[in-house]
């Protein structure tokens, strides 16, 4: 397995969470994780940091495991070729 890497994005006050990327040779793995707070109610930057590290054991392992891998590719479906779906469409008789 690849060196599990983490990306902590700005301290979101209304949640009280940090958006973090963890990434792992392909994989990218989003997630919010709860903040720490100072006593006072002030964002711990440092603290919020070491629950990070703490997430991404599990990550790691859940990765390691299979759990979290690559998605898949997402496919998006013709809208036309649905259109030609339901005009070609017979209705069976009201009994």
């Amino acid at each position: 397995m690849n060196d599990l890497t983490t990306k902590i994005g700005p301290y979101n006050a209304d949640t009280q969470q940090v958006s973090v990327t963890f990434t792992s040779g392909d994989i990218v793995h989003k997630r919010e994780v709860n903040a720490v707070l100072k006593a006072s109610g002030a964002y711990d930057k440092a603290a919020t940091a070491a629950r990070v590290s703490e997430v991404a054991t599990g990550v790691a392992v859940k990765i390691g495991l299979g759990v979290i891998k690559v998605a898949p590719p997402v496919i998006e479906p013709d809208p036309q070729a649905q259109d030609a779906d339901t005009s070609t469409a017979e209705t069976a008789p009201s009994a």
